[in-house]
């Protein structure tokens, strides 16, 4: 099996490197909601989203991402750390973005299913907005090595995050 697995030069997968950013809160070995930290661990690929107007699904497991789809991000309800749909009060992040940021989305199960309040939700590897720009705790990568790797991953590969 082939995990990803991050240095402090990218993330290495099948062979490759791959440059990425991290969180802007560094590597943390207690992640809290809001700190922008990436989460020290072995966090498992559970699912992957994709946008089905601006791409072809890279994997028959990926699901596309609908106009009504979020991620709860507020600690203190019942959804918190999973996907939601609008209308949904509490706080959130919206998975159909503007941009492309969330064009193609692999969810981990950093604090997932069941998820412990407070200790942070949406912890996902996406396309970053510029090279060297930081995440709010998520792992990003330029758009064409995030599909090269979506094409080769599957539901369980990990994602080993150690303290550096």
């Amino acid at each position: 099996m082939n995990d990803l697995i991050l240095t402090p030069t990218g993330v290495r997968f099948a062979g490759r490197r791959f440059p990425c950013t991290i969180g802007k809160g560094g590597i943390s070995v207690l992640k809290q909601e809001g700190d922008g930290a990436t989460p020290v661990g072995t966090h498992r690929i559970v699912g992957m989203f994709y946008r089905p107007d601006r791409m072809t699904a890279p994997q028959p497991w990926a699901r596309p991402i609908g106009i009504n789809d979020l991620w709860s991000d507020a600690s203190d309800d019942p959804q918190y750390n999973n996907l939601v749909r609008a209308p949904y009060g509490p706080s959130h992040e919206c998975l159909r973005r503007a941009d492309p940021l969330y064009d193609l989305v692999f969810i981990t199960d950093w604090n997932w299913p069941n998820a412990t309040a407070g200790k942070g939700s949406a912890i996902f590897l996406h396309q970053y907005r510029r090279k060297g720009y930081p995440t709010e705790g998520c792992i990003a990568f330029r758009r064409d090595h995030l599909r090269w790797i979506a094409e080769r991953i599957s539901i369980g590969t990990r994602v080993i995050v150690p303290s550096f």
